[in-house]
Protein backbone atom coordinates (compact mmCIF):
# COMPACT_ATOMS: atom_id res chain seq x y z
CA UNK A 1 0.00 0.00 0.00
CA UNK A 2 1.64 2.97 -0.91
CA UNK A 3 1.00 6.15 1.21
CA UNK A 4 1.79 10.24 -0.27
CA UNK A 5 2.15 13.17 1.53
CA UNK A 6 -1.13 15.69 1.49
CA UNK A 7 -2.41 19.25 2.56
CA UNK A 8 -5.88 20.44 3.00
CA UNK A 9 -6.92 22.01 0.22
CA UNK A 10 -8.03 25.08 2.27
CA UNK A 11 -4.35 25.27 4.50
CA UNK A 12 -3.00 25.83 1.08
CA UNK A 13 -5.67 27.72 -1.06
CA UNK A 14 -7.60 30.01 1.95
CA UNK A 15 -8.60 32.74 0.16
CA UNK A 16 -8.95 31.26 -3.68
CA UNK A 17 -8.29 28.37 -5.77
CA UNK A 18 -5.96 29.37 -8.57
CA UNK A 19 -6.05 28.08 -12.06
CA UNK A 20 -2.02 27.18 -14.30
CA UNK A 21 0.75 28.42 -12.76
CA UNK A 22 0.42 30.86 -10.10
CA UNK A 23 4.64 32.33 -9.46
CA UNK A 24 6.07 32.86 -6.37
CA UNK A 25 5.45 36.54 -5.56
CA UNK A 26 3.10 38.76 -4.12
CA UNK A 27 0.11 36.64 -4.85
CA UNK A 28 1.23 33.65 -3.94
CA UNK A 29 3.75 33.22 -1.02
CA UNK A 30 6.90 30.89 -1.43
CA UNK A 31 7.05 31.02 2.63
CA UNK A 32 3.12 30.69 3.10
CA UNK A 33 2.92 27.26 0.85
CA UNK A 34 5.95 25.93 2.84
CA UNK A 35 4.45 26.46 6.17
CA UNK A 36 1.35 25.04 5.11
CA UNK A 37 3.24 22.00 4.23
CA UNK A 38 5.37 21.74 7.43
CA UNK A 39 2.03 22.27 9.64
CA UNK A 40 -0.46 20.54 7.78
CA UNK A 41 0.99 17.80 5.53
CA UNK A 42 0.15 14.29 6.48
CA UNK A 43 0.57 11.08 4.52
CA UNK A 44 -2.42 8.78 3.66
CA UNK A 45 -3.15 6.19 1.45
CA UNK A 46 -3.28 7.18 -2.05
CA UNK A 47 -6.17 5.32 -3.00
CA UNK A 48 -7.96 7.59 -0.59
CA UNK A 49 -6.21 10.46 -1.70
CA UNK A 50 -7.05 9.66 -5.46
CA UNK A 51 -10.68 10.48 -4.70
CA UNK A 52 -10.62 12.87 -1.67
CA UNK A 53 -9.93 16.83 -3.04
CA UNK A 54 -10.21 18.77 0.35
CA UNK A 55 -6.26 17.13 0.22
CA UNK A 56 -3.99 18.20 -2.51
CA UNK A 57 -1.38 15.67 -2.88
CA UNK A 58 1.67 17.61 -3.24
CA UNK A 59 3.96 16.93 -6.68
CA UNK A 60 7.22 18.31 -7.18
CA UNK A 61 7.60 19.10 -10.60
CA UNK A 62 10.67 20.06 -12.06
CA UNK A 63 11.87 21.33 -15.46
CA UNK A 64 15.08 20.24 -16.32
CA UNK A 65 16.68 22.91 -18.25
CA UNK A 66 20.29 23.44 -20.15
CA UNK A 67 20.60 27.06 -21.34
CA UNK A 68 17.67 27.19 -23.39
CA UNK A 69 17.01 23.81 -23.94
CA UNK A 70 14.41 21.72 -21.98
CA UNK A 71 14.39 18.05 -21.14
CA UNK A 72 11.82 16.35 -22.72
CA UNK A 73 9.84 13.49 -22.08
CA UNK A 74 7.17 10.85 -23.02
CA UNK A 75 5.86 8.75 -20.64
CA UNK A 76 5.67 4.79 -22.13
CA UNK A 77 2.54 2.65 -21.49
CA UNK A 78 4.47 0.46 -19.20
CA UNK A 79 4.54 3.42 -17.08
CA UNK A 80 2.91 3.48 -13.38
CA UNK A 81 0.17 5.61 -14.66
CA UNK A 82 -2.07 5.06 -16.99
CA UNK A 83 -3.79 8.73 -17.71
CA UNK A 84 -0.44 9.74 -18.98
CA UNK A 85 0.51 7.04 -20.82
CA UNK A 86 1.97 8.42 -24.12
CA UNK A 87 1.46 12.34 -23.43
CA UNK A 88 4.42 14.95 -23.77
CA UNK A 89 6.13 16.36 -20.44
CA UNK A 90 8.82 18.82 -19.41
CA UNK A 91 8.19 18.13 -15.65
CA UNK A 92 9.98 15.24 -13.68
CA UNK A 93 8.38 14.51 -10.84
CA UNK A 94 5.61 11.73 -8.73
CA UNK A 95 4.53 11.62 -5.45
CA UNK A 96 6.21 12.23 -2.19
CA UNK A 97 6.37 9.40 0.28
CA UNK A 98 7.21 8.87 3.64
CA UNK A 99 10.97 7.87 2.51
CA UNK A 100 11.16 11.52 1.95
CA UNK A 101 10.35 13.07 5.26
CA UNK A 102 13.76 14.71 7.21
CA UNK A 103 14.40 12.62 9.99
CA UNK A 104 14.49 15.83 12.39
CA UNK A 105 14.48 20.04 11.85
CA UNK A 106 11.07 20.88 9.10
CA UNK A 107 8.86 18.90 8.34
CA UNK A 108 9.30 19.74 4.78
CA UNK A 109 9.61 16.51 2.21
CA UNK A 110 9.58 18.11 -0.91
CA UNK A 111 13.40 18.76 -2.03
CA UNK A 112 14.16 14.94 -1.04
CA UNK A 113 11.29 14.05 -2.78
CA UNK A 114 12.86 15.79 -6.41
CA UNK A 115 15.89 14.42 -5.87
CA UNK A 116 14.88 10.87 -5.67
CA UNK A 117 12.40 11.14 -8.72
CA UNK A 118 15.15 12.87 -10.59
CA UNK A 119 17.59 9.86 -9.55
CA UNK A 120 15.10 7.32 -10.03
CA UNK A 121 13.93 8.83 -14.12
CA UNK A 122 16.79 10.26 -15.06
CA UNK A 123 20.76 9.63 -15.26
CA UNK A 124 21.98 13.24 -14.15
CA UNK A 125 25.88 14.22 -15.24
CA UNK A 126 27.11 17.57 -14.08
CA UNK A 127 26.33 20.33 -11.67
CA UNK A 128 23.28 22.06 -11.22
CA UNK A 129 21.13 24.88 -9.34
CA UNK A 130 17.60 24.95 -8.77
CA UNK A 131 15.02 27.71 -8.21
CA UNK A 132 11.40 27.72 -7.24
CA UNK A 133 9.19 29.10 -9.51
CA UNK A 134 5.35 29.07 -8.49
CA UNK A 135 2.21 26.49 -7.72
CA UNK A 136 0.59 24.58 -10.66
CA UNK A 137 -3.18 24.01 -10.04
CA UNK A 138 -5.61 22.96 -12.49
CA UNK A 139 -9.44 21.60 -10.95
CA UNK A 140 -11.26 21.04 -14.32
CA UNK A 141 -10.09 17.71 -14.18
CA UNK A 142 -10.50 14.65 -11.44
CA UNK A 143 -6.54 13.96 -11.39
CA UNK A 144 -5.68 17.62 -11.36
CA UNK A 145 -8.47 18.35 -8.24
CA UNK A 146 -6.79 16.29 -5.90
CA UNK A 147 -2.97 17.71 -6.91
CA UNK A 148 -0.92 20.36 -7.08
CA UNK A 149 2.13 21.15 -8.05
CA UNK A 150 5.33 22.29 -6.85
CA UNK A 151 7.14 23.65 -9.70
CA UNK A 152 10.96 24.20 -10.18
CA UNK A 153 13.34 24.69 -12.65
CA UNK A 154 16.94 23.30 -12.55
CA UNK A 155 19.77 24.69 -14.59
CA UNK A 156 21.94 21.85 -15.55
CA UNK A 157 25.67 22.16 -16.51
CA UNK A 158 26.18 18.87 -18.18
CA UNK A 159 24.04 16.19 -19.51
CA UNK A 160 20.91 13.69 -18.77
CA UNK A 161 19.45 10.97 -19.89
CA UNK A 162 16.57 8.77 -19.66
CA UNK A 163 17.46 5.73 -16.65
CA UNK A 164 13.53 4.42 -16.80
CA UNK A 165 13.47 3.28 -20.62
CA UNK A 166 10.69 0.90 -20.38
CA UNK A 167 8.67 3.93 -18.73
CA UNK A 168 10.03 6.88 -20.66
CA UNK A 169 12.19 8.11 -23.78
CA UNK A 170 13.61 11.89 -23.61
CA UNK A 171 16.15 14.33 -25.04
CA UNK A 172 16.54 17.64 -25.16
CA UNK A 173 14.58 19.75 -26.91
CA UNK A 174 14.75 23.66 -27.53
CA UNK A 175 11.82 26.31 -26.40
CA UNK A 176 11.00 27.25 -29.73
CA UNK A 177 10.70 23.29 -30.70
CA UNK A 178 8.33 23.12 -27.54
CA UNK A 179 6.31 26.16 -28.44
CA UNK A 180 6.12 25.04 -31.84
CA UNK A 181 4.67 21.31 -30.80
CA UNK A 182 2.21 22.94 -28.91
CA UNK A 183 0.57 25.25 -31.51
CA UNK A 184 0.27 21.80 -33.68
CA UNK A 185 -1.45 20.31 -30.97
CA UNK A 186 1.58 17.53 -29.30
CA UNK A 187 -0.15 15.57 -26.51
CA UNK A 188 1.06 17.18 -23.68
CA UNK A 189 0.16 16.33 -20.42
CA UNK A 190 -2.14 19.23 -19.15
CA UNK A 191 0.48 20.42 -16.37
CA UNK A 192 3.18 20.63 -18.81
CA UNK A 193 1.18 22.32 -21.43
CA UNK A 194 0.07 25.00 -18.70
CA UNK A 195 3.93 25.58 -17.67
CA UNK A 196 5.58 25.82 -20.85
CA UNK A 197 4.39 29.61 -21.75
CA UNK A 198 6.56 30.58 -18.20
CA UNK A 199 9.95 28.64 -19.07
CA UNK A 200 11.17 31.52 -21.01
CA UNK A 201 11.47 34.00 -18.10
CA UNK A 202 13.74 30.87 -16.03
CA UNK A 203 16.32 31.15 -18.89
CA UNK A 204 19.34 32.39 -17.25
CA UNK A 205 20.23 36.23 -17.92
CA UNK A 206 23.27 36.85 -20.61
CA UNK A 207 26.39 37.19 -20.15
CA UNK A 208 27.34 41.08 -20.11
CA UNK A 209 28.82 41.78 -23.26
CA UNK A 210 32.34 43.80 -23.33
Amino acid sequence: MEFVFVVPRGDLFPDSYPHGLVPFGEDCSLESFQQAVVEHGFFVERARAEVEPTWKQIIPYTALMRGGDVFLVRRLKKGGEARLHDKLSIGIGGHINPIDLPSEGPRDPIAAATTRELEEELNVDGTWTSAPLGVLNDDTNPVGAVHVGFVQVIQLEGDACVRETDQLEGDWTSLEELARLAESGANFETWSSLLLPHLSAALPDPLPTA
